[in-house]
């Protein structure tokens, strides 16, 4: 799980030691080889740094009572879904085999079907044991084919046995929770067009001793799905979707999942994300859940299913590898050379605004853009002179905002002499760190269902200041892996990857000119604080993506020109703007922010684990 950021750097050696076993030494070294020696150790501490919560006792905390279950047995969902469980079946031990099918029958709710393709049918003992079940649970239906079909085969042929309104993906050797089906069945009946469910997971040891590795989810996130299979496992999908898709392709084996979830989730009217750990992915030592050097194949077939889902949304990217196998990065391609206005608001600040712009003017590779400079009341001559150099610049504008402080207005007052088709929003206390920045922002801006993009800050020293941010953390909001190092990812490269978010800050932010007129531009009742989460949101509101791009990298001594909330006049300005804000956005605040998860915790800013009742945070 997350990690505590003031714990960065030491490494929960109880932890560590109790991991340790000749194959997890040998584990180890493959992926030295693989990260070399520095990359190898940062991962090193990330996965054994001690937990805030540890999951191994937030877990039994977490899961339903048996009162609980009691009582789902007794709910009636109306309308009735029926669910069939999809499930290849190749060679399956017949504790595992067992274990799987007991999961199923253990469901709270009961209108489901299990639906299990054999591709041993000259397994005796598997035979044995299915015959078993079939003659004690008459939903438990099995098809014996005559050979194995690989894969995406026998995958298909279980398909081809559901009769279900949905139907869901289970593999021959994991489990579901004993409310998994409850949950699902009341979020698809809540739902009428909805087509794809998914849910939240974790990963549990062989021997079932141990429940590890959470993946606490967000709502349904496009370009975190191009970055990775977040979805995976629990995945269902409305049957009569699934069949117009075709099912499993197995030219895409290894990754005939991700494949099949990008197609169905391009197709699918309504996406629903339940937020419940409701699978159970055993791990074995061979497996990709545990080992993930151990299919290449499997990585490569990802990033050619990303490909395809791309031309068949017509969309232009190159997608590519990172070190973390199984996550990718898409580059999409600059469509012309639109004009792009760089706004940076301004004063008194000569060094601090000299040093930006060179920085702009060093890592600029983009040909056609102009500097927007609008000065708010400076009072030093230094700046005076600096800017009779810069008015002699073709591609910089300087303006004179003449009323006091106003963030937004300021931003504003800018934005409607930008002659761009793209503004850049940028404070004049960053650097820009990245050559090609613009070509990475505008790449990403110019799809037509983004409206702004962000990037990933640092501050002087190299540690994180912004990887996105969340409605509700802190109150709020919060800026995501505050303080973290940069070389690192953090939970599950979160902090490395492309994804959507619900805002990102405008410390540097890039935005459709036409999208930023059309909500009336920022809100100038947040005169400080706050101002670039609601105009993200209204951005959201008006049907675009807020993404957030990691490829992006910008230093930010962060709020040095307005100086600290210091005085009784600026605390109660903040106070007024929280309680604006609160009142806009009182739905997300108490919903939650769907980018999240609501068993995330609102008060650390790394992905750790919310305590429940009776835990305490540290």
């Amino acid at each position: 799980m997350a990690k505590n950021n003031g714990s960065a750097g030491r490494i929960d050696v109880k932890k560590l030691l109790g991991k340790l076993s000749p194959y997890t030494i040998k584990k180890g070294l493959l992926y030295l080889k693989h990260y070399g020696p520095k990359e190898f150790f940062i991962r090193l501490h990330e996965r054994f740094e001690p937990e805030e919560i540890p999951y191994e006792i937030w877990y039994p905390a977490y899961v339903p009572d048996e009162k609980t279950l009691e009582k789902q047995k007794k709910t009636k969902i109306r309308p009735e879904i029926l669910i069939s469980i999809a499930v290849p079946a190749y060679r399956t031990p017949e504790l595992f085999l067992r274990e799987m099918i007991d999961s199923v029958r253990k469901q709270t709710y009961a209108n489901w079907e299990l639906c299990i393709a054999n591709g041993s049918p000259d397994d005796e003992e598997m035979a044995r044991v299915l015959s078993e079940y079939t003659s004690a649970d008459p939903r438990i239906k099995v098809k014996n084919l005559e050979e194995n079909l690989g894969i995406s085969g026998n995958s298909n042929a279980a398909l081809n046995m559901a009769s279900g309104d949905f139907t869901g993906l289970l593999d021959h050797d994991d489990l579901l929770a004993p409310n998994a089906l409850f949950e699902i069945a009341k979020a698809a009946s809540a739902c009428p067009d909805c087509d794809v469910i998914y849910t939240d997971e974790d990963k549990v040891t062989t021997d079932l001793k141990e429940h590890f590795q959470p993946h606490l989810k967000p709502d349904f996130n496009l370009d975190l799905l191009r970055s990775n299979n977040y979805i995976c496992h629990f995945f269902l999908a409305r049957t009569s979707l699934l069949k117009k898709t075709g099912g499993f392709r197995e030219e895409f084996d290894g990754a005939q999942d991700y494949d099949l979830i990008l197609r169905c989730t391009e197709q699918a009217r309504e996406i629903v994300h339940v937020p419940e750990i409701l699978y159970h992915w055993r791990t074995h030592k061979a497996s990709t859940a545990d080992n993930p050097a151990s299919k290449m194949y499997a990585y490569e077939a990802g990033r050619r299913a990303i490909e395809e889902h791309l031309k068949r949304c017509g969309v232009e990217g190159k997608v590519e590898h990172t070190p973390d196998y199984g996550f990718y990065r898409v580059t999409y391609p600059v469509s012309g050379c639109p004009l792009v206005s760089i706004l940076i608001p301004n004063k008194d600040e000569k060094e601090m605004l000299k040093n930006c712009i060179e920085s702009i003017r060093e890592k600029t590779t983009y040909p056609n853009y102009e500097i927007l400079i609008v000065e708010n009341n400076s009072e030093t001559r230094d700046i005076y002179r600096y800017y009779k150099e810069l008015s002699k610049e073709e591609n910089i504008r300087l303006f004179r905002y003449r009323k006091g402080f106003n963030y937004s207005a300021i931003n504003n007052f800018g934005a409607a002499h930008a002659k761009g088709e793209y503004i850049i929003l940028l404070n004049n206390d960053t650097l820009v760190l990245t050559p090609g920045w613009i070509e990475e922002m505008l790449g990403v801006c110019q799809r037509r269902e983004v409206g702004a993009v962000g990037v990933k800050l640092l501050y002087p020293d190299g540690k994180i200041q912004h990887a996105g941010c969340v409605v509700g953390m802190g109150g709020i909001a919060g800026n995501m892996f505050v303080d973290m190092p940069s070389e690192r990812t953090g939970y599950l490269h979160k902090a490395s990857l492309l994804q959507d978010m619900s805002a990102v800050t405008a410390a540097c932010m890039m935005v459709k000119t036409e999208v930023f007129r059309k909500i009336g531009g920022f809100e100038e009742k947040l005169a400080v604080a706050f101002n670039d989460v609601d105009l993200c949101l209204r951005i959201r509101e008006a049907g675009y993506l807020i993404v957030y791009d990691p490829y992006v990298q910008i230093c930010h001594l962060e709020s040095r020109t307005r100086g600290a909330e210091d005085s009784e006049e600026k605390v109660r300005r903040f106070q007024s703007e929280i309680e604006f804000f609160r009142t806009r956005w009182i739905d997300i605040l108490k919903k939650g922010d769907p980018y999240y998860n609501k068993n995330l915790s609102l008060t650390k800013w790394n992905y750790s684990l919310r305590a429940l009742p009776g835990m305490a945070e540290k």
